[in-house]
C-alpha cells in the first residue's frame, strides 16, 4: 500500500488562551507547522513560550481556543495510545516491575496476557533493559528509567512520541548516552517524535527540524531544516553556524 502523502500531524493557525481569573493570558498565537510520518522534530524556546502548550494540544490534554489541529487529516479531539507523551519525571508505576510498566498499556487496551507479556519483553530488549526486566523503578538509574518510560509508549502502538524535556534533570553523561539510543530507537522503529527541550545543542544533535519559538504571546519564529549527516558532531564548524544561527533568532525574541 502506498504510503499516504498527508501529513501525520498538521497544525494550521492554532491559537490557545487561558482564563486566569479576570486574565486572559494567550499561550500560544497562531501556530501552523506541518509534520511529515517519520520526522523527528525539536521545538525550542525560552520558558513560557508555548513549547509544553503545543505539545499537550497534540497529546489531546488541550483543545486549540481558534485553528486547526489534525493527526492524519482527522481533528485531535481526545488522548489516545497512538501519541504517547514522555515526561522529564518519567511517570512510571512504582509499585510494578519494568516489564509491568511496559505491559500496562497493552493490558489497559484489552489485550490479552501473554501478547502483552510477548510485548513487553520485546520492548524491554529495544531499550536494552533485559537484565532488569524484573527490577522496581526504585531500583533503577534515571537513564534506565528514562527508557522504561519510552518502552512504556512504544508498546501501546504509539505513532508519535510526544516529549517535554524529558533528559532535562540527567547528567550530562547519561544524557548523552540516551540521546545517542533515542535516535538509534528512532530511526529502527520509524517513528515520529516532537522532543521539547531549552538546549540548543541538544536540538541540533537530535532533530531533522528546529522549530524556533518566542514568548509573549507564543509563536514559531523559524523552521529551520537540519541539513548535517548523523552521527551529528558538534564540534564541526557547520554544527557551530547552525548554533550560533539559532542562537541569534532566540535572542532577538525573549
Amino acid at each position: 500500500m502506498a504510503e499516504p502523502t498527508i501529513p501525520i500531524l498538521d497544525a494550521t493557525h492554532v491559537t490557545k488562551r487561558f482564563a486566569f481569573g479576570e486574565e486572559t493570558i494567550t499561550a500560544l498565537s497562531d501556530a501552523t507547522l506541518s509534520i511529515a510520518k517519520g520526522e523527528f522534530i525539536c521545538l525550542i524556546g525560552p520558558s513560557g513560550c508555548g513549547k509544553s502548550t503545543l505539545l499537550r494540544m497534540v497529546a489531546g490534554f488541550e483543545a486549540p481556543s481558534e485553528g486547526r489541529l489534525l493527526m492524519w487529516g482527522k481533528p485531535i479531539g481526545a488522548p489516545g495510545p497512538d501519541r504517547g507523551m514522555v515526561f522529564q519525571d518519567y511517570g512510571l508505576f512504582p509499585w510494578l516491575t519494568v516489564t509491568e510498566n511496559i505491559a500496562f498499556g497493552p493490558l489497559a487496551r484489552g489485550r490479552p496476557k501473554s501478547e502483552a507479556a510477548k510485548t513487553a519483553a520485546r520492548f524491554v530488549e529495544t531499550v536494552g533493559l533485559t537484565r532488569f526486566a524484573e527490577a522496581y523503578p526504585h531500583q533503577l538509574s534515571g537513564g534506565m528509567k528514562q527508557r522504561v518510560a519510552i518502552a512504556r509508549v512504544l508498546a501501546n502502538d504509539a505513532e508519535v512520541v510526544l516529549m517535554d524535556e524529558p533528559f532535562g534533570a540527567l547528567d550530562a553523561f547519561t544524557r548523552e548516552r540516551l540521546q545517542e539510543e533515542l535516535l538509534e530507537i528512532w530511526a529502527r522503529t520509524k517513528l515520529t517524535v516532537i522532543f521539547v527541550t531549552h538546549a540548543i545543542e541538544e536540538a541540533i544533535l537530535l532533530a531533522d527540524r528546529v522549530v524556533v519559538m518566542s514568548t509573549g504571546p507564543g509563536r514559531i519564529v523559524a523552521d529551520e531544516r537540519v541539513e548535517l549527516p548523523r552521527p551529528r558532531d558538534p564540534t564541526e564548524p557547520a554544527f557551530n553556524a547552525l548554533r550560533r544561527r539559532l542562537s541569534a533568532m532566540l535572542g532577538g525574541h525573549h
